[in-house]
């Protein structure tokens, strides 16, 4: 019987990677780590906001209004006049067969020029030898300096007051309505917001009060109202006044029945004129009342013309 042994100090040896059995080898692979799966995640979520805040902003500005220019306020000038017993249609100028003129005359006006002429006369008088020589004026001739013409017009008195060619003023036209249901500290904010003073006519001076919605009013006084130009109102009703007479005691001064007044700067005076004519584009000559009224905005507050009435 045969056997077999290995020598001891003999290594058997290994068997190569060849011959090797497959199950047995490591092949290298690739693999995605934590970190790059967090990563990616957070710039995923990322993007998403990012088209998000893209997305929205683009919906918020469409529905924002376009921002509209406001037009150079043109000042509109008036020229009111006229009889409160005339008529809407009629005016003082008369109508003549010549062209219309801006500054027509009477075609027949006489200058009060003159034209001289230089004349000798002699004069022998009791004497042999007498000769005087004398200048004189003579009117040799009349000169017409009209300028013939024509003035639009029916020569009657227009309905209206004043001197002017026909309508009302201002402060015979305008009537301003605050928020009866406002609080004091409202209406008098209001009144600050559009620049209007209060005065009242007391013993004979005009005492002003500016600044209603702070602490205690500004107070000035003046000895009269001959340099005051601004638009003034006016109560014809409501239960405003009594509001105005606690803005006084405020300021430490009792008003008792002194008439009140409301001046307005001429800001606030050519702002109500734009707004007038905007309202329905007509003339000023041709409108009787216009009847503002008081609202807030996102500015602070607004006048809004409510109604007019008209005299044609």
């Amino acid at each position: 019987m045969s056997t077999s042994a290995t020598s001891p100090g003999v290594s058997k040896p290994a068997t190569s990677p060849a011959t090797a059995s497959p199950s047995a080898v490591h092949r290298p692979y690739m693999k995605t780590t934590s970190y790059e799966q967090v990563s990616s995640v957070l710039f995923s979520v990322l993007g998403a906001l990012v088209i998000a805040v893209i997305f929205l902003g683009v919906a918020w500005f469409s529905t924002q209004k376009p921002t509209v220019r406001e037009p150079v306020m043109i000042e509109l000038v008036e020229d009111p006049g006229g009889s409160e017993d005339g008529a809407p249609d009629e005016t003082l100028r008369v109508d003549a067969p010549l062209p219309e003129s801006n500054d027509a005359t009477p075609a027949e006006v006489e200058t009060e020029e003159r034209q001289t002429e230089q004349s000798f006369e002699s004069v022998l008088e009791l004497a042999d030898q007498a000769v005087a020589q004398t200048e004189a004026q003579f009117d040799v001739g009349v000169q017409n300096t009209g300028k013939p013409g024509s003035a639009s017009g029916t020569g009657k008195r227009p309905l209206g007051r004043g001197n002017g060619k026909g309508g009302f003023p201002r402060e015979d036209r305008w009537y301003v309505r605050f928020a009866s249901l406002s609080g004091a500290d409202e209406y008098a904010r209001q009144l600050d917001f559009f620049g209007i003073e209060l005065g009242a006519v007391i013993n004979g001076k005009l005492t002003y009060i500016s600044k209603l919605s702070g602490g205690a009013p500004v107070v000035r006084t003046v000895n009269g109202g001959k340099n005051e130009t601004r638009l003034y109102f006016t109560w014809q009703g409501g239960n405003r006044k009594q509001a105005d007479v606690q803005l006084f005691r405020k300021a430490g001064i009792d008003v008792g029945n002194a008439p009140l007044l409301h001046f307005y700067p001429k800001q606030t005076e050519d702002a109500l004129a734009q707004l007038e004519f905007k309202y329905r584009n007509r003339k000023a000559s041709e409108i009787r009342r216009t009847f503002f009224e008081v609202n807030p905005s996102k500015a602070g507050y607004d006048f809004e013309v409510v109604r007019q009435t008209y005299l044609k």
